[in-house]
């Protein structure tokens, strides 16, 4: 059963979020676009994007500065006290291995809870990874957003603030796959695995997909799981 769609408001701190530590789009210390304009970008309402930024204030990631305007003020993991962990894990075969306990069960959540919205996310992300590959392309940024779609799917707050640690790992592995021609013929079978099994609702297919992928990728990079 297909989680109930989370509100508008949600949705939306959701994107700016996703904005803001995914993407990319804004740094510490930005300035928001001001409402008028990000509210037409977003297709909301002003009342809707209000609600969305009082979210983000709740959680210290966006300040409002009366009179000034809305800031960014925090990206990273601090407000969780995970941001400590980006430290402990600099090789990567401890990143492989963290993505390995998270992101299995990350998609298993995700196959769960997703709303048609996430699935059209995830499988969007993904088909422009496979089509980089077959065109020998750079897939670095498709492939964050395709592993942080899953992630937003779970509708786990920490899980989808742990990503930018599995990100580094994710980076880590596309920047290697250059020089192992067999990652990228693994990665477009994987890939579709997942996305099959998240189309089909079939939780469990998904998240032993997602550990297969995992356990390739660390066979492949001759890392030992022991």
């Amino acid at each position: 059963m297909k989680r109930k769609e989370p509100s508008l408001s949600l949705q939306i701190a959701d994107d700016l979020k996703e904005r803001i530590i995914i993407k990319k789009e804004y740094k510490i210390g930005d300035k928001l676009p001001n409402e008028n304009l990000l509210s037409d970008e977003l297709n909301v309402s002003r009342t809707t994007l209000r609600e969305a930024i009082r979210i983000l204030t709740t959680e210290n990631i966006l300040e409002i500065k009366r009179g000034k305007g809305t800031y960014i003020i925090n990206d990273s993991l601090d407000n969780h006290d995970f941001g400590k962990l980006s430290n402990t894990v600099s090789n990567l075969k401890d990143l492989l291995e963290l993505r390995l306990i998270i992101e299995p069960m990350a998609v298993y959540y995700a196959t769960k809870r997703a709303t048609e919205k996430d699935v059209e996310n995830i499988l969007h992300y993904g088909k422009n990874v496979e089509e980089k590959i077959l065109n020998n392309e750079d897939r670095s940024e498709d492939e964050l957003y395709f592993h942080n779609a899953i992630a937003k799917a779970s509708h786990n707050a920490f899980i989808k603030d742990l990503m930018p640690i599995i990100n580094e790992a994710i980076n880590k592995g596309v920047n290697l796959s250059k020089e192992f021609d067999k990652i990228n013929e693994l990665t477009l079978r994987d890939h579709k695995m997942i996305m099959d099994f998240i189309t089909d609702g079939n939780a469990e297919g998904a998240k032993v997909a997602m550990e297969l992928h995992i356990i390739n990728a660390m066979t492949v990079f001759g890392i030992q799981g022991n």
